[in-house]
């Protein structure tokens, strides 16, 4: 069988619906109703610690039989430098000024990436999930052996061909094409050599073209229309992030889904002052002066990240919704407020409609 036939029995999913993993909006709850609802239910753990791991997914196992998938962070190991830290906070000082607070004195490093955390793989290898991907990059050639000896499904995710060939000839079995539209980080694997921020059609084509290992469309794919229509350009399955947002299971704050649901939902733009990488989100003062051409060089990813929660609870402390890290796709203004079991099977009516 070619290795692109059969995907969908390969993750053991009844339609070809992955719900993007996304960190901080992600839950058991959620993962588990998509599951259910057969689509492939993800976790987003870029962010946790080993044990924090654990409890998600036994949560989500008490939720559902199904398979699902745990995501995980591959960047760089982040280079701290005290003195563009202090920089940076100092041209963040006078916003923590207007909510009358004050910059963090320094920056501390809130998670570290997948293979700086060895007991993270033998965790996995020994709970056995049915998929682990990755983003950001990809782990260690030993680590994607292991997973693959035990069973486990790997995917990664690319934004230009050159990761997606990296990805393939280091085995892993399916790559998420992730075309600039997408809401979240971009997952560049180097973004000190830019982003491309290919849209989904051209980066699709491109590796339908050129990959052996099957593709899952992401970025701006919110509906069952869109669904054919990456499926028709080559994917074996769609990966929908924003488009879950607004359902009752996820986790997501009453400021981004109000930002999901007002006139602003229509103007998203990608920005790496939040985090210190590359992020399409929904446009506020973080974009509009944070990001400015004054500011100074921002500290290595995730340390920058720590000043940017500071500033966003600073000013949710005083009411200021401005500084939220609200991450969406180009197409949020069509995401719907349904429960995440009513919302894939519209999906899946639509997907059917628009395939006849």
């Amino acid at each position: 069988m070619h290795p692109k036939q059969g995907f969908m029995q390969q993750l053991g999913i009844q339609y070809p619906i992955i719900q993007a993993p996304m960190a901080g909006v992600s839950t058991p709850a959620l993962a588990a109703a998509v599951s259910n609802a057969g689509g492939l239910g993800s976790l987003g753990l870029g962010a946790s610690s080993v044990e924090q791991v654990e409890q998600q997914l036994l949560a989500t196992r008490k939720l559902t039989d199904k398979p699902i998938n745990l995501n995980f962070f591959c960047h760089q190991p982040a280079q701290a430098d005290a003195d563009k830290e202090a920089a940076w906070l100092r041209h963040l000082q006078p916003f923590f000024a207007e909510f009358g607070a004050t910059a963090p004195s320094h920056l501390k490093l809130p998670y570290l990436s997948f293979d700086e955390q060895p007991e993270l793989l033998q965790l996995l290898l020994q709970q056995r999930p049915a998929v682990v991907s990755f983003h950001f990059g990809l782990p260690a050639q030993a680590a994607i052996d292991a997973l693959s000896d035990a069973g486990i499904v790997t995917i990664a995710c690319a934004t230009t061909l050159d990761e997606a060939l990296v990805a393939q000839a280091l085995g892993i079995d399916a790559v998420v094409a992730q075309g600039a539209e997408a809401g979240g980080h971009r997952g560049v694997f180097k973004p000190e050599d830019g982003d491309l921020e290919l849209g989904l059609m051209a980066l699709l084509t491109q590796l339908n073209e050129q990959l052996q290992i099957p593709l899952i469309a992401a970025g701006g794919i919110m509906n069952g229309q869109a669904i054919a229509a990456a499926l028709q350009l080559g994917a074996q399955a769609v990966q929908l992030g924003t488009a879950f947002i607004l359902t009752p299971e996820s986790a997501a704050k009453a400021g981004h889904r109000q930002a999901l649901t007002g006139a602003a939902s229509g103007r998203t733009a990608i920005t790496s002052a939040i985090s210190g990488r590359p992020a399409r989100g929904i446009v506020n003062r973080f974009y509009r002066e944070v990001d400015s051409q004054q500011a100074p060089a921002l500290p290595a990813y995730p340390i920058a990240y720590d000043a940017g929660k500071a500033l966003t609870a600073a000013a949710l402390a005083k009411g200021n919704e401005q500084f939220g890290a609200y991450w969406a796709g180009q197409a949020a203004a069509l995401a719907r407020q349904l429960p995440a079991a009513e919302l894939m099977a519209l999906l899946v009516k639509e997907w059917h409609a628009a395939s006849r």
